[in-house]
């Protein structure tokens, strides 16, 4: 079994006060939610051990299936490695696992020691789990070279990222040539009535029960339709990605819109050469 997220990778602490600066002048913060790197990762450490409990049960269980379909939609190679960010407790880095070819290492990078904690725990011998390998680092600058991995996802968490665009950037740039980015976030449903409805039970119901779970940090879930509410979606966020550089950009709503799958490719060489007037 691939050893603990602490023994795998030497690497400099994360600058809680650098982080925070970054977001006080972050063009692409959201408005009038607190993404400060020192306020998610605490309030995350809170809520770690119920985590899994309270997503499953507010989502109804369904954040299972649009994590099965977000793994769908991965084409993966034989040999070439891939990276989870944001990975929290490490459920798509373990649905990635057992998809994947044998030989294709998966790893799950998240900022949050308590999330990656409970995620090591997850690991079972024998399993495709068994190798998968966490480690700590800011998703705003991944402790990777560039041109790394085939396939880097993202679910539920880059909404929690104080520089949306810079979290998208550093995805690009890890990943291979002609590999492709996939994110798996909340979004709001377009349906009238639905939009309604949805907007009611998220920001009425789900931080009431959330509060009954997470009793040591009441605020955690009312930051959840905060930050859902305000964080682009749709056409909007499809055009960040493409401005992050990737190209082939779509996006493909699930459970009237509540959710959505975005799916983008880092350009290959050969339409970078092209771009460049090369042949």
């Amino acid at each position: 079994m691939t050893a603990s997220v602490f023994e795998q990778h030497e690497m400099a602490p994360i600058d809680n006060d650098s982080a925070d600066r970054d977001s006080a002048g972050d063009d692409s913060a959201v408005p009038g939610v607190d993404k400060s790197g020192t306020r998610v990762r605490e309030m995350f450490r809170q809520i770690a051990p119920r985590y899994d409990a309270m997503n499953h049960l507010l989502s109804l269980s369904i954040d299972r299936y649009w994590r099965w379909r977000a793994v769908r939609r991965l084409r993966m190679e034989p040999n070439h490695p891939v990276l989870d960010t944001c990975t929290g407790t490490g459920d798509l880095a373990i649905a990635i696992a057992k998809k994947a070819p044998p030989s294709v290492h998966v790893m799950g990078s998240d900022f949050c020691t308590a999330m990656l904690e409970i995620a090591c725990q997850k690991r079972r011998p024998g399993k495709s789990s068994e190798n998968i390998e966490f480690i700590e680092a800011d998703s705003q600058a991944l402790p990777f070279p560039e041109n790394t991995f085939q396939c880097v996802t993202v679910a539920f968490g880059l909404r929690n990222v104080t520089d949306t665009d810079q979290g998208l950037r550093e995805m690009v740039r890890v990943c291979t040539a002609g590999g492709q980015v996939v994110v798996l976030e909340f979004s709001q449903p377009r349906m009238i009535g639905l939009r309604q409805l949805y907007g009611f039970y998220f920001r009425i119901i789900l931080p009431r029960i959330g509060q009954w779970f997470a009793r040591n940090d009441k605020s955690a879930y009312k930051y959840l339709p905060e930050s859902v509410g305000q964080f682009p979606d749709g056409q909007t966020l499809a055009d960040r990605m493409t401005a992050a550089g990737m190209v082939q950009v779509r996006f493909t709503p699930m459970t009237f819109g509540v959710a959505t799958i975005y799916e983008g490719k880092k350009p290959s060489v050969r339409n970078e050469l092209m771009k460049q007037g090369q042949p």
